[in-house]
């Protein structure tokens, strides 16, 4: 069987999504702005699918609801061939990276989140930290990282991994960067993964 996955639209999934991860866990609104940092009238935006949700807000949600960020962003394919075209995907942007989550899987060892990922060279990218280890591969340009206090430039073809746990960042050195990030979450961050999709995700 062949299935194309297309997008439900970033906004909207996220809305589903969310809602359902919040009913789920029995907190309110409030609680979850507490958790997020996010304020309450964005978040009710945000579930109703009104929202334009950036990079930081998916990644805050994500932490204060301990979840992986697929279960808030992935529709659950069900095939046994899947073809997702990137131009299908709605893009999820930050200062300076745009996203296309691809793919998520799911297997005893783990959740794994397969990205598109596009630096642009006009800012860098911080992040705060999150749970998992970050797999990335070059295809195009050139990637400057920062972490776990080292500072690392890659060019097409090289490949970095790290936890990703502390403050990290990204930037494009000279032109827009091609990339493939791989988020790796092992089964005792989301213990529940190993167990079957979370999603919707």
């Amino acid at each position: 069987m062949l299935r194309a996955v297309t997008a439900m639209g970033a906004g909207k999934l996220l809305g589903t999504n969310l809602r359902a991860r919040r009913d789920e866990q029995g907190i309110s609104l409030s609680e979850l702005a507490r958790r997020s940092g996010i304020a309450k009238g964005t978040l009710s935006q945000l579930e109703s699918g009104a929202g334009n949700p950036t990079i930081e807000t998916v990644f805050s949600l994500s932490n204060a609801l301990g979840v992986p960020v697929s279960a808030l962003l992935a529709e659950s394919p069900a095939a046994d061939l899947v073809v997702v075209r990137s131009a299908d995907v709605d893009v999820l942007s930050g200062d300076a990276i745009d996203l296309r989550m691809l793919r998520r899987l799911e297997h005893p060892g783990g959740l794994f989140e397969i990205y598109n990922q596009e630096i642009r060279p006009d800012a860098v990218q911080q992040s705060d930290g999150h749970p998992g280890t970050e797999h990335h591969i070059v295809l195009d340009g050139s990637l400057r990282i920062n972490a776990l206090g080292r500072t690392v430039e890659l060019g097409p073809g090289d490949y970095l991994a790290f936890r990703a746990a502390g403050s990290h960042s990204y930037e494009a050195v000279d032109g827009v960067v091609r990339s493939v990030l791989l988020l790796e979450y092992p089964p005792d961050v989301y213990p529940s993964a190993a167990g079957g999709p979370h999603l919707p995700g």
